[in-house]
């Protein structure tokens, strides 16, 4: 069965060069195109396409007017795509305010080396976030109550009628209201750190969990999002007004903090430094072609197991691929803890599969648990 893809963009040269793209791929169908939002909520509702693609700016109608629109009616995956400027970051977490579920940049030699490279990574992006709905059309509930036994066979032997369709994750603006943490039952370990790593359907998710904590949540907490440069400092700033924690993006040199989010710059590696009493963080320019991801999931563990061994709990989120993986394998050699989030409440289940499939994973969450998991875990409620 082909992907059937909608492209709304205003420009007729980017829809012409956005199909060529798409359409190399036999399995991916540009069914049609639009040249403003309100077309584009048009035939969104007349043709339900698995994936549309839309521009921010456009006339009749906005990009995140047409996605607000869209989302009341069609539960649609949406990939926004975005300039790469801090006007650009607001907007494009507007959007995923409204529904959207990842964003791209308009200059494809962004995201990668070469124009092949680039293609290919569009190609996979969409394929990612339309499998969730072809193969899924299954749903999960945003109210789902956590169960005790740790056994995948009785969780969905036990899991009531589910209400959410498998791709809609919760708005940027929702926070865990169900979630409490007396349901869970705490290891009794001791931790010093928190490291969360993330990529497509993250900023989401992060925005749940981090607006879900106490203000004096005892641990400093590291975010690892892929993101680009322009981008993680206006998604820092929009955490940090939201939560009840203090989040930053994070600079060189900070010193970790409890109570304290850091996010990983766009474009830069973020890596732990000194010793568990006096840890901080460096942050580095990294040019390497060996590493895909700046930042990397990997790098940022790996330093994260040399500073605090086995006192991190790390928790490894929706995204494509497998960052994360290598990270969380020297993480358990310590003998820390690794979380990973189920795939009925992913956005894209790759990152979180790939931890689980290594053998790596000690505790599988659904997204909404994740915060009241995580406050019982650490406070041993």
């Amino acid at each position: 069965m082909s992907i059937k893809v909608l492209v709304v963009d205003d420009s007729s040269f980017f829809r012409r060069r956005l199909t060529e793209i798409l359409t190399k791929d036999g399995d991916i169908e540009v069914v049609d195109t639009a040249n403003n939002g309100r077309e584009g909520v048009e035939k969104a509702l007349a043709l339900k396409p698995d994936v549309i693609t839309m521009d921010i700016e456009m006339p009749v109608l906005d990009g995140i007017s047409a996605v607000r629109e869209i989302m009341q009616q069609q539960r649609i995956p949406i990939l926004m795509f975005s300039s790469l400027t801090h006007e650009g970051a607001k907007a494009t977490l507007d959007a995923l305010e409204a529904g959207a579920v990842d964003f791209l940049p308009k200059k494809f030699e962004d995201i990668a080396r070469d124009k092949d490279e680039a293609g290919q990574l569009l190609r996979d992006r969409v394929k990612a976030v339309a499998r969730k709905r072809q193969l899924g059309r299954a749903t999960f509930s945003s109210t789902v109550a956590p169960r005790p036994d740790s056994s995948s066979a009785a969780r969905l032997a036990e899991r009531p009628a589910l209400t959410r369709t498998s791709f809609e994750r919760p708005k940027l603006s929702e926070r865990v209201t169900s979630t409490s943490s007396t349901r869970f039952q705490a290891s009794g370990k001791q931790y010093k750190l928190v490291a969360i790593g993330t990529s497509t359907g993250g900023p989401v998710a992060l925005q749940r969990i981090i607006t879900a904590l106490p203000e004096n949540f005892p641990l400093p907490i590291v975010l690892i999002q892929h993101m680009p440069a322009a981008f993680t400092g206006a998604f820092a700033q929009r955490l940090n007004t939201l939560a009840k924690i203090e989040v930053c993006e994070a600079k060189d040199n900070d010193v970790l903090r409890p109570g304290v989010a850091y996010l990983a710059p766009g474009g830069k590696q973020m890596l732990i430094e000194g010793s568990e009493r006096e840890a901080r963080l460096r942050i580095k320019e990294d040019d390497s072609p060996r590493i895909t991801f700046k930042p990397s999931v990997d790098i940022t563990f790996a330093t994260a197991a040399k500073v605090f061994s086995d006192q991190v709990l790390a928790i490894v989120l929706t995204g494509m691929g497998a960052d994360g993986r290598e990270g969380a394998r020297l993480l358990k050699q310590v003998g820390a803890k690794v979380w990973a989030q189920d795939e009925a409440s992913c956005v894209v289940y790759g990152m979180p599969q790939a931890i689980a499939a290594a053998g790596l994973m000690d505790v599988e969450v659904s997204l909404n648990d994740v915060a009241g998991r995580l406050i019982t875990e650490v406070t041993h409620g």
